[in-house]
């Protein structure tokens, strides 16, 4: 099982006032299987999307934007299905996407381009269009306010638990509902880190104010986490403010509101993106690290992810053995101009491993022996050159991983 995650209950998700969730089993790769989601929306539902910064981005991502950058067309609706990526499909799978697109468009009576696609799976196989077309029917037919548990299961692909939250908050003495679902457990890295990600909320509040949400959870979430340093083709984040709760709409930075809502979501989304980290492919640990003491933020994370992406720490953590001097190597080779190794200190949860540039004099192998063998880790490395920091949650690297990817296709 994963690192201390357990599957959501249904009674802890709450619904979203104006959005409905319908699944299908269209047997996209393997039969018996939840493998397709739609999610309808009320009309005056704001949407704001953050997505994979790879190049070779997949088709969906291509069109998703596309019907994005249109103001005049709401989005009323998204088609999310597992088990095929449309990814390295050119301009064939360009126009699957759109297709898809259409028939979903057909079946809720909006027109094409307020329909957003997505897709993850396998990377360079033609997507089985027909079966999703054929699949849509049943998915627009299940549609439900209750079906977020269910939405969860049908976009995972190597999840082994599904990733749902569920979160209110009170504007005076108005409910504010707040709830969201992810997949990933591979592949997995900023920017953004294979993931998918549908947050929702109730909550009124402006256009403007919606991106700038979307961008700050973005940015304390799903890009600070990795698994294997792998940016994935299809990564996506949207979130989704239907206005329905009553409150009055947020329309300003500056106001109580808007910071209470945008930590509240940014709370979930941050809940999500470990859940995805638990569930690394593989994965026995869960594992933070803290850079503080940094000259600059940006520093901070390259230290931050020199550390979590080296396979020699990974294997480390998985295997319990303290063998940290890795971590220090990584620290070296993160890229920090003028770093003064002598000025360093390195904790393993409460145990001082490193100072003076070595191996600190209170530190003992059974010390570091009892931190590694937990299921939960805080590495933290404290560079005593400013005031800056930042945290990166990751996992370690076990045999499983590779038994996962090995046999991803069979």
């Amino acid at each position: 099982m994963p690192v201390n995650l357990k599957p959501p209950l249904p009674a802890q998700l709450f619904p979203i006032k104006g959005v409905t969730l319908g699944i299908a089993e269209a047997e996209i790769r393997k039969p018996g299987r939840k493998d397709l989601l739609v999610i309808a929306l009320e009309a005056g539902t704001h949407v704001a999307g953050m997505f994979t910064q790879n190049r070779f981005c997949a088709a969906p991502v291509v069109i998703a934007r596309e019907h994005l950058s249109i103001p005049e067309f709401a989005i009323r609706a998204l088609i999310v299905n597992t088990g095929n990526a449309n990814a390295g499909t050119g301009q064939t799978g360009i126009g699957d996407a759109r297709a898809t697109c259409a028939e979903v468009a057909r079946l809720l009576g909006c027109d094409t381009r307020q329909v957003l696609p997505f897709s993850t799976g396998v990377i360079m196989e033609p997507l089985p269009l027909g079966k999703i077309i054929a699949g849509l029917p049943a998915a627009v037919a299940d549609l439900r306010e209750d079906n977020w548990l269910a939405a969860a299961e049908a976009i995972m692909t190597t999840d082994i638990v599904p990733k749902a939250v569920s979160k209110q908050i009170f504007f005076k003495d108005t409910p504010v509902t707040i709830t969201g679902i992810a997949k990933g457990s591979g592949m997995i890295h900023p920017n953004m880190a294979t993931m998918l990600s549908y947050i929702a909320t109730d909550a009124a509040l402006s256009q403007p104010m919606l991106l700038e949400i979307a961008r700050h959870a973005t940015e304390n979430s799903f890009n600070r986490i990795t698994v294997d340093g792998d940016t994935s083709t299809n990564d996506a984040f949207i979130l989704m403010g239907t206005g329905l709760a009553g409150n009055s709409p947020v329309r300003d930075r500056e106001s109580a509101e808007f910071a209470q809502l945008r930590d509240a979501i940014t709370e979930v989304a941050a809940q999500l993106a470990q859940a995805i980290v638990r569930d690394g492919e593989g994965a026995s640990k869960f594992i933070t690290i803290q850079v503080e003491g940094g000259g600059s933020a940006d520093e901070c994370s390259k230290t931050a992810y020199a550390i979590a992406h080296s396979p020699l720490v990974k294997t480390a953590f998985f295997a319990s053995d303290p063998n940290l001097g890795r971590i220090l190597a990584a620290i070296g080779y993160a890229g920090i101009e003028n770093l003064d190794v002598n000025e360093l200190q390195l904790f393993l949860d409460d145990v001082l491993v490193a100072e003076n540039g070595g191996r600190a004099s209170t530190y003992r192998e059974q010390d570091g022996q009892r931190v590694m063998k937990q299921s939960e880790i805080t590495v933290r490395v404290v560079l005593n050159r400013g005031d800056a920091s930042a945290t990166v949650w990751t996992c370690d690297l076990s045999y499983d991983y590779v038994k996962i990817n090995a046999s991803y296709r069979s």
